[in-house]
């Protein structure tokens, strides 16, 4: 019984730090896609940290971070561009 418990516990943890990560992953993507560069260059930020915090409780696997926070730079530098 007290296994079970434990589980939910991190089920728990895991689902509301997977939702902070898509969160502040969706408003860096909006911010780039309004071209508000200023804001987006803080929101990727803010996503990057959240996937680096969610990839050290081990919630995420490092390589999906990685390639995140890769695709998300990637958006930017090319927003930037114009």
């Amino acid at each position: 019984m007290a296994k079970l418990a434990n589980v939910e516990k991190r089920r728990l943890r895991n689902k509301s730090v997977r939702s902070y990560v898509k969160t502040t992953s969706t408003r860096a993507l909006d911010t780039i896609k309004k071209n508000e560069l200023d804001q987006a260059s803080e929101a990727v930020t803010l996503a990057a940290s959240a996937l680096d915090r969610a990839v050290k409780k081990g919630v995420i696997h490092p390589n999906k971070a990685a390639r995140r926070k890769s695709r998300l730079m990637k958006k930017l530098n090319e927003a930037a561009k114009g």
